[in-house]
């Protein structure tokens, strides 16, 4: 989009943003900025508009930003994540944060997953409501990673499931969210006002329900309506306190044309509470742990007890951070499942986690327990009598003959182009199936055709679990 939505010559940008930051104030927040909601018209009609937002940022630092905007040109169901190394604007190339683009993308697949969709085929061009975004935030931030995200439809369903799956993917992270959109689009300066204000009433309250209810009904309009109310959604989890409105506009400021009007606003979500977990460095203690089937007895009753420390200090309000420990220091894959009112969960967890073993014990439990976007949280009732299986993952084996699998001891992993799933040994085992029937449920699970482990660009894996 450079050199129609914005200056496609790196010094006319910078100078551009930089007369916009110049030109608008930065208002007093009382907390720090967590959330953004900003326009994404072409520079002359709404870019002073989002440098009142984007000018919040001053003096922070974020490790990553999400950017959530709605797909002008193509449809598709669910929200594209990109998976490429970056994106380009005039000024440089901001990275990609895979790492966390893959945490996102695992949690819910079937609704948030990889794609080119909405960024880039080769043939179709990427999308303006999410490039606008980004020199604004590489003026302001310097340097920091990109989850670039894309959401093909703007139902209430698109954006609750991409709203939670932020919410659990995001917990404990440095991370800013961006919720790009527009709003009433080409009706007379009074209409757009009314529909406007409607938005942004339920905006200003927190109050995504009310938001997604003003869109249906027609009270309010608003392209990337999707996007704000998963954002809103996420950061409320993520312990947002409230939003604080910015600026408003229409396009008949600049054109002088009030019959045919697109309204502009920007807002900001702040944090009301610091993060629950924090990070512990690997590295920092010498490894030694190689293996999962290593872990000893003690081992697994202190990855036990601080996963329920962490659901026990979560369900009290605090904060909890796991201790560090020099045999422990080593980092698994791990899963766990919850027992609670005579059912048990499907098993949540990481590949890779962040962290310690420790720190995944504590950090998994929680979002087991609380932000699993399957389940209703624990209840405090609940707390005197659920259950909690844990299962460290061993390493993953790369599956070359079909009938090297037994049902009980070993997991299975399938990854074919962007879809990918995981099954835990004891999954197999609870249903019976056979072999067969296995492979076909992980791939059905990843969103394939059952027979698609077979395919020959398919990756299958196998592995082994040490239950805690």
């Amino acid at each position: 989009m450079a050199g129609t939505f914005y200056p496609s010559n790196p010094v006319e940008l910078t100078k551009t943003i930089a007369g916009f930051y110049a030109d608008v104030d930065k208002v007093t927040l009382g907390g720090r900025p967590m959330g953004l909601i900003a326009p994404h018209s072409g520079y002359p009609y709404s870019g002073k508009i989002a440098a009142k937002a984007f000018k919040l940022l001053e003096g922070e630092h974020f490790d990553t930003v999400v950017i959530v905007s709605p797909s002008h040109t193509v449809f598709f169901q669910g929200s594209s994540i990109y998976g490429g190394a970056g994106y380009q604007t005039p000024i440089g190339v901001i990275e990609t944060d895979i790492a966390l683009a893959q945490k996102i993308a695992a949690i819910n697949p079937s609704a948030v997953y990889f794609s080119n969709m909405g960024h880039s085929s080769g043939t179709a061009r990427g999308e303006h409501s999410l490039e606008v975004q980004l020199p604004f935030l590489q003026i302001v931030l310097g340097k920091f990673k990109l989850v670039a995200i894309v959401m093909g439809d703007q139902d209430p369903d698109s954006g609750r499931l991409l709203g939670e799956t932020l919410a659990a993917a995001l917990k404990g992270t440095n991370t800013l969210l961006v919720a790009s959109t527009d709003l009433s689009h080409f009706h007379a300066e009074k209409e757009a006002r009314r529909l406007d204000f409607a938005v942004q009433d339920a905006i200003e309250k927190y109050d995504t329900q009310l938001l997604i209810d003003t869109l249906d009904s027609g009270r309010g309009e608003a392209c990337g309506g999707g996007a704000v109310a998963s954002v809103m959604l996420a950061s409320k989890r993520l312990g947002g306190s409230t939003v604080k409105f910015l600026d408003y506009g229409t396009s008949g400021s600049v054109t002088g044309d009030f019959d045919d009007v697109v309204g502009y606003m920007s807002a900001a979500i702040v944090s009301g509470r610091p993060p629950v977990m924090e990070k512990t460095i690997l590295g920092a203690i010498p490894l030694r742990i190689k293996e999962a089937k290593d872990l000893t007895s003690e081992d697994k009753r202190q990855i036990r007890e601080i996963a329920r420390m962490a659901i026990e200090t979560r369900a009290d309000g605090k904060s909890f951070v796991p201790p560090l420990s020099e045999r422990l220091n080593v980092q698994f894959g791990l899963f766990m499942r919850v027992h609670v009112d005579d059912s048990v969960h499907l098993p949540y967890g990481r590949i890779r986690p962040e962290g310690t073993i420790l720190h995944a014990s504590a950090e998994i439990a929680q979002l087991a327990a609380f932000e699993d976007p399957r389940y209703d949280p624990l209840a405090p009732e609940q707390l005197q009598s659920y259950g909690l299986d844990i299962y460290v993952l061993s390493k993953l084996e790369r599956l070359r003959e079909f009938d090297d699998i037994k049902i009980g001891r070993d997991g299975l992993m399938v990854k074919l182009d962007m879809h990918s799933a995981l099954m835990l040994p004891v999954e197999a085992a609870d249903k019976s199936w056979t072999a067969g029937e296995f492979f076909e449920q992980v791939c059905l699970k990843a969103g394939l055709p059952r027979g698609a482990y077979k395919e020959r660009y398919a990756e299958v894996y196998k592995f082994t679990t040490e239950v805690c």
